[in-house]
């Protein structure tokens, strides 16, 4: 497995392009923290954080110490350990659109040319090239240089083999590290040890066991601030062509020959080659958009989507998808993969559910008339967990059966502070280590089945059904899933 060894880095060079965005604050520099605290950072592993922000390196640590430390808890914080970190850390301001703007840089980096080189891009999509541009004419790109990039890669798949194409001119296949963050969470790495450490399930994972496959993310958040972007983007391109993808091709994928990151990553872009095209009506049949409007949590009422700042009046912008998929294979032939996700729903939870086919004929009476089959749930937030729905016998005189959970809760088993997901993804970077990063034959398969989607609603004028914040979604999203006498895992 992809586990994080108690072995030191080699010496690094972390340059950290959008050194103050709101990514850096929240996630990059606490992972980079966490782990110089689990003393895996070498000694000489400096991090270079770049922004357009007027400070220099001193003013930039005096504003780390104030924004960083809100998003580190009391308990997992120790103020020595932060002191130390932060001698590790050097701010330059760049013009990323000016070569000679990265003078700076180019100081800052002689003479460690021998020496890891990470270029981190958390910045706007439109911003790769003219970085990719900048390191290069700076002539920084070394032999051990690797440059990593935040998605969304691209807007359809024309765009993201544009930028593949700029980025193959300066790197590398093997120097380019394209990160979904959710491939970096315990829960999913378990995904691969559950099914290919355990021979329990490789016989029911197939589709003469499972019914249906439900995988959910869920935000109670709205777009909170990135109206602008988020505008030009929703939820198709913004969450299902990454996340959901990437949770259904790990979870359907075939057994790798190894668990070296080529073999992994062959077997996750046969499963995206695989899923059937979504053309046409097909395409509006088996999907659902969603918007929301105003509504009320329990802390209060919220805003709806055309309140959030910088949303124009008559966006057609979906907030909500639901999607029935399937895969042309042998393994899952006839199974339905139903994906959903959405902002402002009733509670913020990411989850896939198992279905498993019922017995063939039951000789017992239930509570719930096995309303509900046997049931795999695995749970990546807010808790990490995995459980199964069984069937027991009720305690009493009657031979009556009862569902129950087996309950596996990662947080009761491992006594430990809970890795963030970046915490491992930047290791593997700074390692060389791209079993959890797109290959660039993976991002295009992906673009590939989700632009004739969209292509169908602009074509049939599909506009996103109305739901309330604070729910699960519009009711076109129930009615997809109950045409096959399914419903939503909502527990």
């Amino acid at each position: 497995m992809n586990l994080i060894s108690n072995d030191k880095l080699q010496p690094f060079d972390f340059v950290l392009f959008g050194g103050t965005g709101d990514l850096s604050v929240r996630k990059l520099i606490p992972a980079l923290y966490f782990r110089h605290c689990e003393n895996q950072l070498p000694d000489d592993g400096r991090i270079i954080a770049v922004a357009r922000s007027d400070y220099d390196t001193e003013a930039f640590k005096q504003w780390l110490n104030e924004e960083v430390r809100q998003h580190i808890s009391d308990e997992d914080f120790n103020e020595s350990d932060w002191l130390e970190f932060l001698q590790r850390v050097l701010y330059f301001k760049v013009d990323v659109t000016n070569v000679e703007s990265y003078q700076s840089l180019v100081d800052a980096l002689a003479g460690r040319e021998s020496h890891v080189r990470v270029f981190y891009l958390s910045v706007a999509p439109s911003l790769f090239t003219h970085i990719t541009k900048g390191v290069q004419a700076a002539g920084l790109i070394t032999p051990t240089s690797r440059v990593a990039l935040e998605k969304p890669l691209g807007r359809d798949r024309q765009s993201a083999e544009d930028i593949n194409d700029k980025l193959s001119a300066a790197f590398s296949e093997d120097q380019i590290y394209r990160i979904d963050h959710y491939l970096g969470k315990e829960t999913v790495q378990n995904l691969l040890a559950l099914r290919f450490g355990n021979a329990l399930f490789e016989p029911l994972w197939r589709s003469e066991r499972i019914n249906d496959v439900q995988i959910t993310i869920a935000e109670s958040l709205g777009v909170e601030g990135r109206g602008g972007f988020y505008d030009q983007t929703g939820a198709l391109r913004d969450m299902v062509q990454n996340h959901l993808l990437q949770l259904l091709v790990i979870l359907a994928m075939e057994p790798p020959v190894s668990i070296d990151p080529d073999a992994v990553r062959d077997e996750k872009i046969k499963v995206l080659r695989a899923l059937k095209p979504l053309t046409g009506i097909d395409a509006i049949e088996n999907s659902v958009r969603g918007q929301y409007k105003a509504g009320a949590y329990v802390d209060g009422p919220v805003q709806g989507y055309f309140d959030e700042k910088d949303i124009p009046a008559d966006s057609t912008t979906e907030t909500f998808v639901a999607l029935r998929a399937e895969i042309a294979s042998w393994r899952w032939e006839g199974v339905p993969f139903f994906l959903r996700t959405g902002k402002r729903m009733e509670s913020k939870t990411t989850e896939i559910v198992i279905n498993f086919k019922k017995v063939p004929h039951s000789i017992f009476e239930t509570a719930d008339g096995f309303s509900t089959p046997n049931q795999l749930i695995i749970r990546l937030q807010p808790e990490e967990s995995i459980r199964m729905r069984i069937y027991v016998k009720a305690w009493g005189d009657d031979i009556q059966l009862q569902p129950v959970f087996l309950n596996l809760d990662f947080n009761d088993v491992f006594q430990k502070r809970k890795m963030i997901a970046y915490e491992r993804l930047l290791l593997d970077v700074i390692r060389g280590n791209p079993t959890l990063f797109m290959r660039r034959d993976e991002v295009a398969a992906a673009w590939a089945w989700i632009d004739p989607i969209r292509e169908a609603w602009e074509q049939y004028q599909y506009s996103p059904k109305s739901y309330t914040a604070g729910t699960w979604g519009p009711a076109a999203a129930n009615a997809l899933i109950s045409k096959e006498g399914l419903h939503w895992n909502e527990d």
